[in-house]
């Protein structure tokens, strides 16, 4: 038992980490969940000098899905055909990498611990699944990933939101995606309009792709055990998917899911929000050509979909200002109105709407001039910015 300095017997300590032998990370039965049986025996039994302690991070992410049913289901659930390349994000010790192998023709893990790496390669060797087998020990989020077929993959929560903004936006085909993310965040991915969870994430995804629900997971079947429970999901691209520039589009929820129990009249006419939209609309006409190329590109797209908290820089407002009359003010104002009173939006409020009707209000205010996004700026070249984490963190 580890004892503290007595300065620090009253403080509550909350470990950063858990040693444990590799022993007790591998799949494993538990009397309490399901009952043992002799194939568990022959594909998770460790050699002696394989239980070494190791160290997990709870900081990190590292929880190890131990609970062999649920590995079996996530694997079952992806339909894994045996021509597949399968993209594993996070796979820690191997235990849903093992399972993987046994079902495709290759698998490629993105892996940034050199530890977990290490132990990946003696595990995949035992079985002889070395051929089938490549690691990549970098960053997920700053890795160009290969071609693939499907993901499956124990995604570390910290960086659950630019993962999946990364695979959805991201250049690189893929039929589906089944993740195993934190249960909070997946029910916000789930959620539809009405509900109290629907946010800025489920939009910007449900504009490229359908989510799927298939279980929940026991935080006690983690090791170490982490404060919440998780969900499974499977998100699959759609075939075709709406025409509109994802810049513009991106902007757009922004603006209207900043506030999204407020009504759209609302915030819509506020003056600092009128300014903004003036500033942003002078821009953007004066470089028309330019947008009117609508090219759909998601890699370079990725970056832009920010908090729902997020505000337009002061310095911008205060230019666009200095910049416009009262008078020319009053008019765009007047111009924002009688787009939302056309579509008969002015009452209504984000939360409440769906996708298409989220379109076609953004096409009425494209039409009447009024843009979201400055056309002016050149898009992010690269998939990878580190905003993906705010494009999908409301």
């Amino acid at each position: 038992m580890h004892r503290f300095p007595k300065s620090l017997s009253n403080t509550r300590f909350v470990p950063t980490q858990l040693t444990l032998s590799l022993r007790q990370l591998n799949a494993r039965s538990s009397s309490r969940c399901h009952p043992k049986s002799d194939n568990d025996d022959n594909i998770h039994r460790r050699e002696d000098n394989q239980g070494a302690p190791l160290h997990l991070y709870k900081s990190k992410g590292q929880h190890i899905l131990t609970n062999p049913r649920v590995l079996d289901s996530i694997v079952r659930k992806s339909h894994i055909k045996p021509t597949d390349t399968v993209l594993e994000i996070g796979p820690g010790t191997g235990n849903l990498t093992l399972r993987l192998l046994q079902a495709s023709r290759k698998v490629v893990a993105v892996e940034i611990d050199k530890r977990m790496v290490e132990i990946l390669h003696k595990r995949v060797a035992e079985k002889g699944f070395e051929d089938q087998f490549t690691v990549i020990c970098k960053d997920a989020l700053k890795t160009e990933f290969p071609q693939f077929d499907l993901v499956v993959a124990n995604i570390p929560y910290g960086i659950s939101s630019p993962l999946v903004a990364k695979l959805v936006y991201g250049d690189k085909p893929f039929r589906s995606a089944t993740l195993l993310l934190q249960k909070e965040f997946a029910r916000r991915l789930l959620a539809n309009p009405g509900d109290s969870e629907f946010n800025r994430l489920a939009v910007n995804v449900k504009l490229v792709a359908d989510v799927e629900f298939v279980m929940d997971v026991s935080k006690r079947d983690f090791v170490p055990c982490p404060k919440v429970d998780s969900s499974v999901v499977i998100i699959r691209p759609k075939a075709e998917i709406p025409h509109v520039n994802l810049d513009e589009w991106l902007a757009f929820t922004r603006t209207c899911f900043c506030k999204k129990n407020k009504t759209l009249g609302a915030t819509l006419k506020a003056k600092r929000k009128v300014l903004e939209l003036l500033g942003l609309s002078r821009t953007t006409c004066s470089t028309e050509s330019a947008y009117n190329e609508h090219n759909y590109d998601c890699s370079n797209n990725a970056a832009a979909a920010g908090d729902d908290d997020e505000e337009v820089d002061s310095d911008e407002v205060d230019c666009y200002s200095s910049s416009c009359s009262e008078t020319q003010l009053s008019v765009f104002k007047d111009k924002i109105i009688g787009v939302l009173k056309s579509g008969g939006f002015e009452a209504k409020r984000p939360s409440k709407l769906c996708n298409k009707e989220l379109l076609h209000l953004l096409a009425l205010f494209n039409q009447a001039g009024i843009y979201f996004h400055d056309q002016s700026k050149p898009r992010a070249r690269d998939a990878d910015n580190i905003e993906l984490a705010s494009a999908f963190s409301s």
